[in-house]
């Protein structure tokens, strides 16, 4: 089973050594090691679920009282793993779906969530890169399956307070669909 996991630091010098003790612990692929805004360090690998499962445990344990959040999704969706790299095509958009987040981590499983739960498609899972240590989720699809992806995420338990805005917006402007693109 593929299994995505991920550690986010508010130090950039213990995120650093937390990936590196990630890469370390277990036999997984690194998707993403990065400075985010607020001075926030993250770290994103992949594999199986026991490997990724242990790997993140390594991170936590680095991290230590600088941990910001973290997470493992077993099973992920492919397309989280391609909303995060913003490569996610889009032809039309009957509705869009925002969910706004406090962590990075918790953005990445609102979208999990949501595409799970509806017939929707993810159009970016912008992780905090001049937003203040915020993300965010952009999904489309018909307006029903919009609004029963959002709810899942907004009743997801895992997301421990890190959820900060959702929104449906039915048939949005062509303009505003262009520059979110």
């Amino acid at each position: 089973m593929y299994a995505l996991g991920m550690v986010e630091t508010i130090s950039i010098p213990l995120g650093i050594e937390a990936g590196d003790a990630m890469l370390k612990a277990a036999e997984v692929e690194l998707q993403m090691a990065q400075v985010v805004c607020a001075g926030k360090y993250i770290v994103c690998v992949s594999g199986d679920v026991a490997a990724v499962r242990h790997a993140v445990e390594a991170g936590k344990a680095t991290a230590g009282d600088c941990l910001v959040d973290s997470f493992v999704i077993p099973n992920v969706h492919e397309k989280v793993v391609c909303a995060i790299s913003a490569a996610s095509p889009v032809d039309l958009v009957a509705a869009l779906g925002i969910v706004e987040t406090f962590s990075l981590s918790a953005a990445v499983q609102a979208a999990d969530i949501a595409v799970k739960a509806a017939e929707v498609d993810l159009i970016e899972v912008r992780l905090g890169r001049g937003m203040g240590g915020k993300s965010f989720v952009l999904l489309t699809g018909e307006v029903a399956a919009v609004r029963s992806s959002i709810a899942s995420a907004e009743q997801f338990e895992g997301l421990d307070g890190m959820l900060a805005r959702t929104v449906v917006i039915p048939s949005p402007h062509p303009d505003l669909i262009q520059a979110l693109l």
